[in-house]
C-alpha cells in the first residue's frame, strides 16, 4: 500500500503580519513548524503502516526552501520519503492553485492508495485544500476523521466528526481522508531518522513547476481565482445607551429601542 501525506511548514505565532500590498502572510523572521492536524494525518498514516505492513509512505510540502524541514521532521516520525514542491512559480497561490499544484504531483506519483492530511491549517483556516485536492484527482474523500476503524487493499471505513455526533462512512480506495487532533496523539520524531533525513543520501525530492506538468498562468499568484485586494484591521466602535428608571420603564424603553434598530435595519435593505 502507498500513502501519501500532505504537510505544510507555518509559522508558529498568532502574531502574524500581512504585505499591504500582495495580502500575503509575511513569513520572514518567524518560526515555522508543521502544521498541527498535518502531525495527526501522519501519525495515522504510520499507524497504518505498523498494522498492516508493506506500506510506503510519502510526505509532499509546498512552500519555499526551508519547508524541507517539514519534510525531514515527517521523515523522522515514519515517512519514507519526501517531495518539497518548490518554484517562485507557486508562490501566493490560493487554495484552488495550491490544491491544483499539490494534485499534479500526486499523478506523477501514479501509484497511491490513501492521502492524508491534516483539516485545515492555522495559517489560514479555510479547510479546502483536501476537498479541492481529491475533487482534482476525482476520488472518494472522508473529512473530519476522527476514527479509522478498518483498511483493506480496497477500502476503509472510518468516522468522521459531525456537530452532534458521528457518521461512519466506507470508502473505496484510493480514497482521500482529512483527520482532526481527536484521531490520535503525534509520535515524536526519531533521532536517528532525524539524522537520516538531513544527509545527502535523504530520499527527500525538489520538483518545481515543469517537473509536475504545470505552466506559471496554471499555479502561484498567477493560476488563482481569488485576489486579496485590500487588507485592514476592523476599527471596532461601541456605543453605550443607558436606561434609568423602574424595571417596567426600562424593559418599555429597551423595546422601543431595538424596535427602533429593527425599522432603521430593514430601510437599510
Amino acid at each position: 500500500m502507498n500513502i501519501i501525506v500532505l504537510v505544510k511548514q507555518v509559522p508558529n505565532t498568532t502574531k502574524v503580519k500581512l504585505d499591504p500590498k500582495t495580502g500575503n502572510l509575511i513569513r520572514e523572521g518567524l518560526e515555522s513548524i508543521v502544521n498541527p492536524d498535518d502531525l495527526h494525518a501522519l501519525e495515522a498514516a504510520i499507524r497504518i503502516k505498523e498494522t498492516i505492513g508493506a506500506t510506503k509512505i510519502t510526505a509532499i510540502s509546498m512552500g519555499p526552501p526551508q519547508a524541507v524541514d517539514a519534510l525531514t521532521q515527517a521523515m523522522g516520525m515514519g515517512a519514507d520519503a519526501g517531495i518539497l514542491l518548490c518554484d517562485k512559480a507557486f508562490a501566493g497561490a490560493d487554495t484552488w492553485a495550491t490544491s491544483l499544484t499539490l494534485s499534479r504531483a500526486i499523478e506523477k506519483l501514479k501509484d497511491y492508495n490513501l492521502i492524508f492530511c491534516g483539516h485545515q491549517a492555522i495559517d489560514g483556516d479555510t479547510a479546502q485544500i483536501g476537498p479541492q485536492v481529491a475533487d482534482w484527482l476525482d476520488i472518494a474523500q472522508a473529512t473530519y476523521v476522527k476514527d479509522i476503524e478498518r483498511v483493506t487493499d480496497s477500502e476503509i471505513i472510518v468516522k468522521r466528526q459531525l456537530e452532534n455526533g458521528f457518521e461512519r462512512l466506507a470508502c473505496q480506495l484510493p480514497a482521500l481522508l482529512t483527520v482532526i487532533k481527536d484521531l490520535n496523539k503525534p509520535r515524536f520524531a526519531h533521532m536517528e531518522r532525524l539524522i537520516t533525513a538531513c544527509t545527502q543520501k535523504s530520499p527527500i525530492k525538489i520538483w518545481n513547476a515543469a517537473d509536475i506538468g504545470v505552466t506559471t498562468v496554471d499555479v502561484g499568484l498567477e493560476g488563482s481565482n481569488t485576489h486579496v485586494i485590500k487588507t485592514f484591521t476592523p476599527n471596532f466602535k461601541r456605543q453605550n445607551e443607558i436606561f434609568e428608571g423602574s424595571k417596567e420603564e426600562m424593559v418599555t424603553k429597551l423595546f422601543q429601542r431595538l424596535k427602533k434598530s429593527d425599522t432603521t435595519i430593514a430601510h437599510m435593505f
